[in-house]
């Protein structure tokens, strides 16, 4: 009888357990621990167009420093804001902020890297978002995984840029799966695979692309401004 009992209890609080688990909620408060502290990233983007890879220092105040491999290119920015709210760029004359380089070249590459900086997320920003654009998030093997939904996917592939209008490019057929590593209840590790069609300036192209984002030196990342740049971001 007492056995019975014991066995109830426990199949009880198990359930209740089970009921009150939320990975959404756990992604949530392990993107926010790891934004109370400075940390290293590293990004690893696999594209047929735009790959390339980003290494990246952010501050808990949240001013990050970034270099951008693509191609054979090197990008530096510095980035005020986990959303890219402020920012600059070292050009080959110097620092500019993103408000220049907008309002200096309207339709050439740095304004498309102006546009990118804008709609950038932090890390720790970044996994909030993708959980809140998820569906069907639940515990896989050692990760936390689930499928992004249509409109979670295009903005995703869109990159923060304007899409579905007569200027912008419209994104068909989106669809996403998103994957979130949790260590010591601190993010550590995510990975976002978004596929779909664009549609811009007359032509389609289809778009697949995987990235990932790697978290180390937690605590213990310092983040140095330059002096040029620290003046562009408050332009």
């Amino acid at each position: 009888m007492r056995r019975n009992l014991l066995l109830t209890t426990v199949c009880l609080v198990a359930s209740a357990f089970v009921a009150r688990a939320d990975p959404a909620a756990d992604v949530g408060a392990a993107a926010k621990k790891l934004g109370e502290n400075s940390y290293s990233w590293k990004q690893t983007v696999e594209a047929q167009f735009g790959g390339g890879t980003t290494e990246g220092k952010t501050s808990k105040e949240g001013v990050t420093h970034l270099t951008a491999t693509v191609q054979d290119n090197t990008i530096e920015a510095v980035i005020k804001g986990d959303k890219g709210d402020k920012g600059a760029v070292k050009m080959e004359g110097g620092w500019k902020s993103v408000a220049e380089i907008l309002a200096e070249d309207q339709q050439g590459p740095a304004r498309f890297l102006g546009r990118m900086i804008q709609g950038f997320r932090a890390p720790a920003t970044r996994a909030e978002d993708l959980a809140g654009k998820s569906k069907d998030l639940a515990k896989s093997d050692d990760a936390i995984a689930g499928t992004l939904t249509e409109q979670g996917a295009k903005s995703v592939i869109l990159m923060g840029r304007r899409g579905g209008d007569a200027n912008g490019p419209t994104v068909n057929s989106a669809s996403g799966t998103v994957k979130f590593w949790v260590k010591d209840g601190m993010l550590s590790k995510m990975q976002y695979v978004v596929k779909g069609n664009i549609t811009f300036g007359g032509q389609d192209r289809d778009v697949e692309r995987t990235t990932t984002i790697e978290i180390k030196d937690v605590g213990t990342t310092k983040v140095e401004i330059p002096e040029e740049a620290k003046a562009k971001l408050e332009k």
